[in-house]
């Protein structure tokens, strides 16, 4: 698992800022995933893109150096190091396993028992499984991180009575407006995230909906959902004008609701009070717009700061959770110490008696083809192999399971020449 590496930031060690500057969405995604490939032969990539963090899984045939994926992230991202890299964190082999399962599960997200997630870190999965960017590493972690994490939310009740962005949002909006019967509520984008806010909003009947999408035919299907209608992009202004409630979830690259543009609109509003809920990552809503005239913006952070706060409520459930993960946790190493140690003992038994073989041949040479004693050479150097390995070998399995698992089996293949074969067998294959 010493080859297994984590390089990444999330909504606790980087701020929004920061976050959406290196995050991947669409297309983007897939083509990241494709020139990690190209710059590192050999190795195994799963990423992790969402509006909370951005993380890089790689396993390969070595250890990978940090400095290597940090220079990977600015490349790709035409960033330069020094703006993100006292943001990251780093986790190595059985670090990275504890880490992901509780990303599966939410322990690790904004809001504890989401469920998003677990889908976003199977879609992560599938993605680069389709681009054969995975093997036998990254495969098996994350197979068995999605089944800890379905775990989780079935065994444990985490995910109910949770605080989520959604709900946070709709208390904010109630203390602005005393009513929505008579308030429109304006929607840039179609996404999973709007939608779940949208669904938060829904009990409070607000009197209109409208949906913008650059996709008209999404834009309407998704406004239909939820009783309202898909309206034009080239029209939101009017929009803008018109809404009490602007939810915006978009993929665009750079804001679309500046503050030049808002703060034109402001005496055709007739300075209304408006709503900005921007769950983008990259923000859509330029931070200045929140400084003009009763306009009230949150986005991601805003809304994180009022969740964590409500987390000590949960404890007794979050502690069940982290017992589940935990079982999973050593399940996994349990297996995946086993993945290794019996090709290991195969290795050394193997080894060994191809030694013996070759010293039994050049003896058997010197030997009529009729001598009773040529059975007997044989069976005599079986039974040297049986008895040299099997101190060695009961030692393995002894440790097998422990923290010293990986000293011996280190030692063994060094005092064996092990380790030399591997890298025969390696540099045979390329």
């Amino acid at each position: 698992m010493n080859r297994l590496l984590l390089i990444g930031l999330n909504h606790t060690t980087a701020p929004l800022a920061v976050r959406e500057r290196l995050a991947f969405s669409g297309k983007g995604l897939s083509d990241a995933v494709s020139a990690i490939q190209d710059r590192l032969p050999g190795s195994e990539i799963v990423v992790l893109s969402t509006c909370n963090r951005v993380e890089l899984y790689l396993g390969g045939p070595q250890q990978i150096e940090r400095q290597t994926v940090v220079s990977l992230l600015s490349e790709l991202h035409q960033l330069p190091r020094a703006d993100f890299d006292s943001h990251l964190y780093e986790r190595r082999g059985g670090g990275v396993v504890k880490h992901l399962f509780s990303v599966a599960a939410s322990l690790d997200s904004m809001v504890l028992g989401e469920t998003q997630i677990l889908g976003q870190v199977k879609q992560a999965y599938e993605l680069s499984l389709s681009a054969k960017a995975t093997g036998s590493l990254l495969n098996p972690l994350f197979q068995r991180a999605i089944a800890a994490g379905k775990d989780v939310l079935s065994a444990t009740g985490l995910g109910e009575g949770r605080v989520s962005v959604a709900s946070v949002a709709v208390d904010y909006a109630k203390r602005i407006f005393e009513t929505f019967t008579d308030k429109t509520v304006l929607c840039l984008g179609t996404g999973k995230m709007t939608k779940l806010v949208l669904q938060s909003f829904r009990p409070l009947n607000p009197g209109r909906l409208l949906v913008v999408s650059r996709d008209a035919e999404r834009a309407q299907a998704f406004a239909a959902e939820f009783g309202g209608k898909g309206v034009a992009m080239a029209d939101l202004d009017d929009h803008l004008v018109a809404a009490d409630v602007i939810i915006t979830g978009t993929a665009a690259p750079h804001p679309i609701v500046t503050r030049e543009r808002m703060s034109k609109l402001l005496k055709r509003r007739r300075y209304r009070p408006a709503f900005f809920i921007d769950i983008a990552v990259p923000r859509d809503v330029e931070p200045g717009v929140g400084d003009l005239e009763n306009i009230y913006l949150y986005n991601l952070d805003d809304l994180q700061r009022v969740v964590e706060a409500s987390l000590g409520q949960r404890s007794t459930r979050v502690e069940a959770a982290q017992a589940v993960i935990d079982r999973h946790v050593a399940a996994y190493e349990k297996w995946q110490q086993q993945q290794e140690v019996g090709p290991l003992i195969d290795s050394l038994y193997q080894r060994a008696a191809a030694i013996a073989q070759a010293e039994v041949a050049r003896t058997l040479e010197k030997l009529p083809d009729d001598s009773p004693a040529r059975g007997q050479v044989e069976e005599l150097a079986h039974r040297i192999v049986r008895k040299l390995l099997h101190d060695p070998v009961t030692q393995l399995r002894l440790r097998h399971g422990t923290h010293e698992s990986a000293i011996y089996s280190h030692a063994v293949e060094q005092l064996f020449g092990l380790a030399d074969k591997k890298e025969e067998k390696r540099d045979g294959n390329e």
